[in-house]
């Protein structure tokens, strides 16, 4: 019970992490990173001590979900405070691990084919979780490529349209173009 409400300062903070994530938030400043990864360390911290009270492969399993909890938030907290997408995936990727690394520890509770079963589920897990998370990424790679042609399509079709124009309102209609398709 007492590692529970230990864990909740740190379940509160990556769940807010999470939402605020969701909305696609300006990048945080360098200030309020360096105070937020500051009191993930000092959680981070405290679970550490807190598996301290533990032994064998409780305190093994204790020590990897505040291993896993601490790299997550970090990677969520720079995800949050860049902005890009590639450190929200290091963030997915993250959380992919830790759940891989704890659901490996627990396999120790087991013996023999258990064991061996339990660790190739953790793997095939993680393969799948992966898997998804590279499809995601193909998909919005191949989403923002289509995007991309349509509008410069769009964009030329405009120009055609203004090419039937002379002079000041031709000009007019390319700038408008331009505007309207982000073509600077």
């Amino acid at each position: 019970m007492k590692r529970h409400i230990a864990l909740l300062p740190i379940a509160l903070a990556l769940g807010f992490l999470q939402q605020v994530q969701a909305a696609d938030p300006a990048p945080i400043s360098n200030e309020v990173y360096k105070l937020a990864k500051d009191d993930i360390d000092h959680h981070y911290d405290s679970e550490k001590k807190a598996c301290d009270s533990l032994s064998g492969n409780a305190k093994d399993i204790c020590q990897e979900e505040a291993k896993g909890a601490e790299k997550v938030a970090q990677a969520r907290l720079k995800a949050q405070h860049t902005g890009k997408q590639s450190d929200k995936d290091d963030a997915v990727k993250a959380g992919i691990e830790a759940r891989y690394n704890i659901a490996k520890e627990r396999c120790d509770d087991v013996q023999g084919n258990q064991k061996d079963v339990c660790v190739k589920q953790a793997k095939a897990d993680r393969d799948k979780a992966m898997a998804n998370l590279k499809a995601r990424q193909e998909i919005k790679e191949a989403r923002d490529d289509a995007a991309e042609k349509k509008r410069e399509a769009d964009y030329k079709v405009a120009q055609e349209r203004c090419d039937a124009m002379s002079g000041n309102a031709k000009d007019a209609c390319q700038a408008s173009a331009k505007a309207r398709f982000n073509m600077y």
